[in-house]
């Protein structure tokens, strides 16, 4: 069957949810919990990298965010060869995002602790996304404020009758089905509609 990833990613990890389509109607194919780091410090690179001398901050900023997309790629690559290896096709790959940042440099975001924060946020989103395209999947970024707005739109259903989708989805999956997978799953829904596929290709 044709189907779809979402991620919600958070720092060193995501919740992965694989949502299919058959006769019509949206499923559950898989979901888990994906580690997107090889060594621990590279959860927080610009955490780590704070009380170091600026140049080795630096290059261990650098060092994380190439950790990041590294292991991204080859996360992701397994789940894809998979999921074919179960006969499915994987259309696209939906990733919640929140707001963008501004073009910091390095030295700019290690002399404010919540640029840190914020710089954290947005690596494994960023590195999730470029990894969709390197393995030549469409990747949908979907708004994580806005997730169940965007879910109704493209799925031209009711926020009751998405909720109720999803809340139906939980059941067969079991726990846990918190936010993060919930998110997940609507934005795998959105990647998978006719209608994301006209309009983000």
């Amino acid at each position: 069957m044709k189907v779809a990833f979402g991620f919600s990613a958070h720092s060193g990890w995501a919740a992965l949810v694989v949502i299919g389509k058959q006769d019509g109607d949206f499923v559950l194919v898989d979901r888990e919990r994906v580690t997107l780091v090889d060594e621990t410090w590279a959860k927080a690179p610009y955490h780590a990298a704070e009380t170091k001398e600026i140049k080795v901050a630096r290059e261990m900023v650098a060092k994380g965010i190439e950790s990041a997309n590294r292991v991204a790629v080859r996360e992701l690559r397994g789940r894809i060869k998979r999921e074919q290896q179960r006969q499915n096709e994987v259309q696209a790959c939906a990733v919640l995002v929140g707001s963008s940042m501004p073009d910091w440099t390095v030295d700019e975001i290690l002399a404010v602790h919540f640029r840190m924060h914020k710089a954290e946020g947005v690596l494994f989103r960023d590195a999730l996304i470029k990894a969709t395209e390197a393995c030549g999947v469409r990747p949908v970024p979907v708004s994580q404020k806005l997730v169940s707005k965007e879910g109704e739109k493209a799925l031209r259903i009711s926020e009751a009758a998405l909720s109720r989708k999803i809340a139906e989805i939980g059941k067969s999956a079991g726990p846990p089905w918190g936010k993060d997978q919930k998110d997940a799953a609507v934005a795998a829904m959105i990647a998978l509609s006719s209608e994301a596929t006209s309009a983000r290709v």
